[in-house]
């Protein structure tokens, strides 16, 4: 679960970059006080990205290189071979949808470039500012890897993990705005492109891989809003702290 971390007992030893980190950027209190801000990436947020990345920046790929990349292009095998029958599932990635010019293909996998840039920036902000959080003296430090990108238990302190924070939210919103967009779109299209499968058939290849991009990206805008409203609620309103009432 991501979470924003106030009270240092919960880390008692992190690694000398995160306290450095943490010096550099002191969170505001309604006390007055000041405490130490870190964000703690979640661990289901990073797995996710880590997979789906790779595969938005395919299926850009496809869109964005069409024809080209479509059955019978000099592109299209061996990268783009699953194409063929996704082409015939959903229409909007096949023939149909390119033979009449619709612009809406095209459109979405923008957003997607923009949004998966911004998943690229996250990753990029935990592993090079993330630091490992030990319990104890006798901890080892962990090495920097996939591994502990993807388990490891980490930080990132002070305004790089508060800028990192804020562009995991905003793209996350952006993919679960814009992947409802492509359900109504059929719904309000009366199913025009994915109408014609059986109901097998639209459950395994079309509802639960697309329903992916619901699921995960909710549990991202639920946790990482979650945060930033944590944060918000421990913040004192800036430049009000200490001034004299007006006479």
């Amino acid at each position: 679960m991501v979470s924003t971390r106030h009270h240092p007992k919960e880390f008692p030893s992190p690694t000398r970059a995160a306290k450095e980190l943490a010096k550099s950027s002191p969170a505001p209190t309604t006390n007055g006080t000041s405490r130490k801000w870190v964000h703690t990436p979640s661990v289901a947020l990073t797995v996710w990205l880590v997979v789906s990345v790779p595969l938005v920046i395919w299926d850009a790929a496809y869109v964005l290189l069409r024809p080209h990349s479509m059955p019978g292009g000099r592109l299209h095998s061996p990268v783009w071979t699953p194409y063929a029958l996704y082409g015939t599932i959903d229409y909007i990635y096949g023939w149909p949808a390119y033979n009449a010019r619709n612009g809406f293909t095209a459109a979405q996998t923008v957003l997607n470039v923009v949004e998966t840039l911004g998943y690229i920036y996250y990753l990029l902000v935990v592993y090079r500012y993330g630091a490992t959080v030990t319990s104890g003296r006798g901890a080892q430090k962990q090495k920097k890897g996939l591994v502990w990108l993807l388990t490891g238990d980490k930080v990132v302190a002070g305004r790089t993990g508060a800028m990192a924070l804020m562009v995991a939210y905003t793209a996350s919103v952006m993919t679960l705005s814009k992947t409802i967009l492509y359900w109504l779109n059929e719904f309000f299209s009366d199913f025009e492109n994915i109408g014609h499968n059986d109901a097998l058939t639209l459950l395994v290849l079309w509802i639960i891989p697309n329903g992916l991009w619901i699921v995960f990206p909710s549990y991202s805008v639920y946790s990482l809003g979650g945060e930033i409203l944590a944060s918000l609620e421990q913040a004192s309103p800036r430049g009000r702290v200490g001034r004299p009432k007006a006479s």
